[in-house]
């Protein structure tokens, strides 16, 4: 009897596998498959308030290891986030995460201008590379980035959070499918008061003021939300308190028009009221997100009176996971080197008007 009934559980189990929904397998399948060990390299805030609690919520990832120049970091990281001493290092020897195979992909969270460094010892150690944004503080320390993590069959990821939040992919699919007709004007705004003394106002790391930081965010918009590459930029900038800005811009605006016919109109600073948005004119009608660049609280309007309006999602962990899908299933990630490459393209492009007074043409660039 006990061996008949192991014949029916057993026959009702397989005759009920066909029905098994495609999204309950695929669940199964990510419930089993491994997690891809990311080493944060760099400790900063970025890294403490939003990069390390959002590896807690992904399913494609998990904080692994960390890179830090700041012994009494790696010992209160060790303590928080239960990471072994084999995983910590100092950047003098992050080289060594090529005999840790704990370590899979390492997040580079460090300023602006020793992204490259950080990417190639990362590279040569045969590891994945996500790097924030911006990618770094020129074309051609870009170029060598790209070069690099190819040369070591690995793959290279930009930050964009932006790049996978659902408001703003509500927006991107608003303008592609011309819910208002063609875009025509693309505004968009991000600074907010910077202190004294950051790295940020420092130009050998930082690169630039607002625009190498919060200005790309605005820069991205119009060109996810256009659908296209500028041709052309104007831009000026100004000084402001040379206590505080003497090595990089206060404030920057600039305009840029795409071949589809729409322009853009954009400004950052670290001087003013911590402000992000952007609105988006078309031929029948308007929308845009207020605040649109923020880690949350977002919130979007259309001029037919609805709102655009999801559920908060954590930016980091979402951008992390696809990342991490992305190296687990072979695919290429929307946010390669590439799409790095092209901002700092268009933001030397902007730095160049500004300084020279003069609009520059991208189509020759």
């Amino acid at each position: 009897m006990a061996t008949r009934r192991r014949f029916v559980v057993q026959a009702a189990a397989f005759a009920a596998a066909p029905f098994i929904s495609t999204r309950v397998t695929r669940a199964l399948a990510a419930a089993a498959r491994r997690k891809l060990g990311f080493a944060l390299c760099g400790l900063g805030s970025l890294s403490t308030h939003q990069i390390a609690p959002a590896l807690q919520k992904t399913a494609n990832c998990r904080l692994a290891g960390i890179i830090t120049g700041t012994p009494a970091k790696a010992l209160q990281w060790k303590a928080q986030y239960n990471i072994p001493d084999r995983n910590i290092y100092s950047y003098e020897t992050m080289h060594r995460i090529a005999d840790n195979p704990d370590i899979d992909v390492v997040y580079v969270v460090t300023p602006n201008g020793l992204h490259l460094d950080n990417a190639l010892v990362a590279a040569k150690a045969g590891k994945h590379v996500f790097c924030e944004k911006p990618m770094e503080i020129s074309v051609e320390r870009c170029r060598q980035m790209i070069d690099a993590v190819k040369a070591a069959n690995r793959v290279l990821g930009i930050g964009y959070r932006c790049r996978f939040e659902p408001h703003h992919l509500e927006c991107v699919r608003i303008a592609r499918e011309r819910e208002f007709g063609a875009v025509k004007v693309i505004d968009s705004h991000f600074g907010f008061n910077i202190p004294p003394g950051v790295w940020r106002l420092n130009r050998a790391l930082a690169g630039g003021g607002p625009l190498m930081d919060v200005g790309i965010y605005a820069l991205q918009a119009t060109r996810y939300l256009s659908g296209e590459e500028p041709v052309w930029v104007s831009a000026t900038t100004t000084e402001g308190d040379r206590a505080r800005f003497s090595e990089v811009e206060e404030s920057v605006l600039w305009e840029a028009k795409f071949p589809g016919g729409a322009i853009s109109h954009c400004s950052s600073s670290y001087n003013a009221v911590g402000i992000g948005y952007f609105r988006v004119l078309a031929e029948r009608g308007w929308f845009g997100l207020d605040p649109a660049f923020n880690y949350g609280g977002l919130h979007g309007m259309r001029s037919d009176g609805k709102a655009i309006e999801f559920p908060s999602t954590d930016h980091f962990a979402v951008e992390m996971d696809d990342f991490a899908r992305c190296i687990l299933e072979k695919i290429p990630t929307r946010v390669p080197g590439e799409e790095g490459l092209r901002d700092l393209k268009i933001m030397t492009a902007i730095y160049e008007s500004a300084r020279t007074g003069r609009p520059v043409d991208l189509r020759s660039a």
